[in-house]
């Protein structure tokens, strides 16, 4: 059921009829028709709008969108970043689980952190905005989690060093889990990571070999030794936009309290999702 004031639906009613047949003109017989209002009401909101300047009444007494909605679209759209809406979600998310947010988006075969959010115990944590790293299978899972098939098997036919058959399964693996659970988790595995800012890892072959692995398997009674845990956000054409991502953890946690943190990063990105236009969330 819509929550609100019932004058200012009726307004939004119009004004998406209006957005939604570009280019056209529509009588206050045609609003009253398609938009089941009465007449009089129809005429009161119709002739408001259009002193407002959010519709031009033609000398032929139709309507079509005004000059005050293309203003205000041109500034809309020359200021508009999701970043805004991710800032306030990724504090909560970083404060609430004591670690570091991060606004993560692809850039053809790398990631790059766009925004983040860091605990007070995670202050020194050596990824910071702008950071930079390539993008390999099986990690890249997420960033294709609405991708078809083909669209998965042309990113990985680009790639040098071609992956692996086991890290195409892998990564295979990882987009049905995330979705069909809604955010992904990586764990540190015994491999030692020499250089934590280095990403000569990313590269190895075999899982054993690599210091972080992603997991396809969570059960709410077992422990894991975390390293991430992400989530992603939709764009209006239904692909990735970009990717939240949880870091920074020490010490193991349960598959249930890893199952809480992911759906609280899902449940986030959901919201961002929507606030882009996204036909996912």
């Amino acid at each position: 059921m819509p929550h609100g004031s019932p004058s200012a639906q009726r307004v939004i009613a119009i004004l998406n009829f209006f957005a939604d047949h570009p280019g056209q003109a529509f009588t206050l017989t045609d609003l009253v028709r398609s938009l089941r209002l009465s007449r009089a009401t129809a005429h009161a909101f119709l002739t408001t709008l259009a002193d407002a300047g959010y519709l031009y009444r033609a000398s032929d007494k139709s309507y079509v969108l005004g000059p005050v909605l293309a203003t205000i679209g041109d500034v809309a759209k020359s200021h508009f970043s999701p970043l805004q809406i991710v800032q306030p979600e990724i504090r909560r998310l970083a404060d609430e689980f004591d670690a570091v947010c991060s606004a993560i988006f692809r850039e053809r075969n790398d990631i790059v952190v766009r925004e983040r959010a860091t605990s007070h115990s995670n202050l020194g944590y050596a990824l910071p905005r702008g950071a930079r790293l390539p993008l390999r299978p099986p990690f890249g899972s997420i960033y294709f989690a609405a991708s078809p098939p083909p669209v998965v098997e042309e990113w990985l036919a680009q790639l040098d060093p071609p992956p692996s058959a086991a890290q195409r399964e892998e990564m295979n693996a990882g987009i049905a889990f995330v979705r069909d659970r809604g955010f992904q988790f990586n764990i540190r595995t015994r491999a030692p990571m020499a250089d934590s800012t280095g990403s000569d890892w990313l590269f190895i072959e075999a899982s054993e070999g690599r210091p972080v692995a992603p997991s396809n398997e969570l059960v709410d009674t077992a422990t894991y030794h975390l390293a991430s845990v992400a989530a992603p956000v939709f764009g209006p054409d239904g692909d990735v936009a970009f990717v939240l991502a949880l870091v920074g953890f020490t010490g193991e946690h349960t598959g249930a309290r890893i199952a809480v943190m992911g759906e609280s990063l899902r449940t986030a990105a959901d919201r961002v999702s929507g606030f882009l236009g996204s036909r996912r969330a």
